[in-house]
């Protein structure tokens, strides 16, 4: 597949980026050159090779999961403007 000044200038378009004229042809070979790098990719064969998500095998750890009240009322509250009996106090606004 090759790209054109005018395909290169509909990208940008629904890219939303701003392309002077005179830049077109560059981006147009640019998009040209990576197609052509995805096409060697696809070269490559990849049967039997399981999907990874990191270069290096690892588990994340887990912790229990546990419903808590999380233990921190008082710092939530520290920089609360007007606190009372461990709530957030807020102006009435209903009448």
């Amino acid at each position: 597949m090759s790209i054109d000044t005018e395909t290169a200038r509909r990208v940008a378009k629904l890219a939303r980026i701003e392309v002077a004229e005179e830049a077109l042809p560059a981006l147009a070979s640019e998009f040209n050159a990576i197609l052509g790098f995805i096409e060697q990719l696809n070269e490559v064969d990849v049967d039997g090779v399981e999907p990874m998500t990191s270069v290096t095998p690892q588990r994340l750890t887990r912790r229990a999961d546990v419903v808590t009240d999380g233990n921190q009322q008082a710092a939530v509250l520290k920089n609360a403007p007007d606190a009372r009996e461990g709530f957030f106090a807020v102006p009435k606004v209903v009448e």
